[in-house]
């Protein structure tokens, strides 16, 4: 006994002898094998300094990205098949923005989405918005018990309780029918159901893949290149996106957070084929199967649609080299002319976003803001409460939401153009998560969603400049902290 202890004081003595050195071969690795922006890397020097080797241990589970490039490059190689099909599609969607009037101001933003991600502009597309979890599901439900060919199903939560056994239970009903039914799930957001779970999936007919599982199934050491993405695709008639995962707590049976509020879009036309294309590029990479091989998957019957508004379905991930959903809130942003409107629970913009925000206050153009009024990630919401603080006191109108949790993502300009989905307004959204957003430009479907805003607004409490100023000591200590913090958040 004695024997081992000395052994064990001989190594913690080596270490902590050595502390010094550790940490600049860990420094050395931070600073030179990573590409990062300078103020991450700052953050997780500092971090280092303040937390020895424990430091270096966060850095390996939130920070590392060293074999990014090996992990993606088979999913990089899949997303440009078929480049040459749609940048032909991309020349002559060129041709006709020039002749149309009703998206005039917003050319150059669906070119951009174009020449980088080859984001087709559709223009026949019927839109519902959803701000209520019982009634998108309900929804959904019934869509899903109409569905002739195919269910394409992709959540980054899906938790095993009473709102997925609704929705289990259609689903192996439809596969027995004979209906081709695909699960996609993320390792990480849905690390709480067990294998055997799956397991029972599939032999209900049901195929299920897991997008980037664990290596163990407790010990997740690769927290980072989530995938944030809710797609449902059934038959390419109707397709759904936005910020409901499938859980209680979205329909409002979580004491915790209560009433949910959040933002969710059911999509008939030919934009429904951008989510289609989405899901199969993912569930190619989680299950080596190749989808576009199947010629059923990309027949887009049409679906009569109403409204015949315009969209384009725009993505974002760790596997690009552009950050799409980022680029378009930043456009939209600096191309605003009277008004902004924002909601995310977690508002953590990156300094161009934020920059680019107070020019938008300076020149005049009124910003509106909420967050959520409680955190579901604590070190989250402080950052995100000193960053609307310093909106707040730019002159910005920002609010938190009082009535459960705000979980909604997306901005609006000018009653005019919105763009929501999946991601948030933070770093991490930006350029860590797999993301999917629908841009959709009609004053119609704009000013339905502005609306809302002000609906919304009955349910807030403003952020003063007198209340924000006279916040508590402790408050402004979680702030200051988590902001130092948030190049990592």
């Amino acid at each position: 006994m004695e024997a081992a202890w000395e052994m064990t004081k001989t190594a913690l003595d080596f270490i902590f002898g050595h502390l010094f050195i550790w940490n600049m071969i860990f420094a050395v690795i931070i600073v030179f094998f990573q590409r990062r922006d300078p103020k991450s890397v700052w953050a997780w020097l500092l971090l280092l300094v303040f937390i020895p080797i424990l430091g270096f241990v966060f850095y390996l589970v939130l920070g590392v990205d060293m074999h990014k490039r090996k992990m993606f490059k088979i999913k990089e190689l899949e997303d440009h098949f078929g480049e040459a099909v749609r940048k032909q599609e991309s020349r002559l969607k060129r041709a006709r923005l020039q002749e149309d009037q009703n998206i005039s101001g917003y050319e150059d933003l669906i070119m951009y989405n174009l020449e980088t991600s080859d984001a087709m502009l559709t223009d026949d597309n019927d839109i519902d918005i959803f701000t209520e979890g019982k009634e998108k599901f309900d929804t959904l439900i019934e869509d899903l018990k109409k569905a002739e060919h195919f269910i394409h199903v992709q959540y980054y939560i899906i938790r095993n309780d009473v709102l997925f056994q609704r929705i289990r239970k259609v689903l192996a009903q439809k596969a027995a029918q004979g209906v081709e039914v695909r699960v996609l799930y993320d390792g990480m957001g849905c690390r709480s159901v067990s294998r055997g779970y799956w397991k029972k999936l599939r032999a209900e007919g049901i195929m299920t893949a897991e997008f980037f599982p664990p290596g163990l199934r407790w010990l997740h050491l690769r927290i980072n290149y989530r995938n944030h993405r809710k797609i449902v695709v059934i038959d390419n008639r109707i397709g759904y996106v936005g910020g409901f995962n499938v859980g209680k707590e979205y329909i409002g049976l979580s004491e915790k957070f209560g009433h949910w509020r959040d933002t969710h879009l059911r999509i008939r036309g030919s934009g429904v084929m951008g989510l289609q294309l989405r899901f199969i590029l993912d569930w190619n990479y989680a299950t080596r199967e190749n989808l576009l091989q199947k010629p059923v998957f990309f027949e887009n019957p049409l679906s009569g649609s109403r409204d015949f508004c315009k969209l384009q379905i725009i993505t974002s991930g760790p596997d690009n080299t552009i950050d799409q959903i980022r680029d378009n809130y930043m456009r939209l942003i600096t191309k605003a002319k009277e008004r902004i409107y924002i909601q995310t629970p977690y508002f953590i913009p990156d300094e161009a976003v934020f920059q680019a925000l107070m020019i938008a206050l300076r020149s005049g153009i009124e910003v509106n803001i909420m967050i959520p009024c409680k955190p579901d990630h604590p070190f989250v919401y402080w950052a995100t409460y000193s960053y609307v603080g310093d909106m707040v006191m730019a002159g910005a109108n920002c609010y938190t939401y009082e009535d459960g949790f705000l979980h909604g993502k997306g901005v609006m300009v000018d009653g005019e153009v919105f763009c929501y989905g999946t991601a948030n307004m933070d770093i991490r959204s930006f350029s860590l998560n797999f993301e999917v957003n629908a841009v959709v430009y009609s004053r119609k479907k704009a000013m339905e969603m502005q609306r809302i805003f002000e609906e919304d607004l009955k349910r807030c409490k403003q952020i003063t400049r007198d209340s924000y100023t006279e916040r508590p000591l402790l408050i402004r200590l979680k702030e200051q902290v988590c902001r130092l913090l948030s190049p990592l958040l």
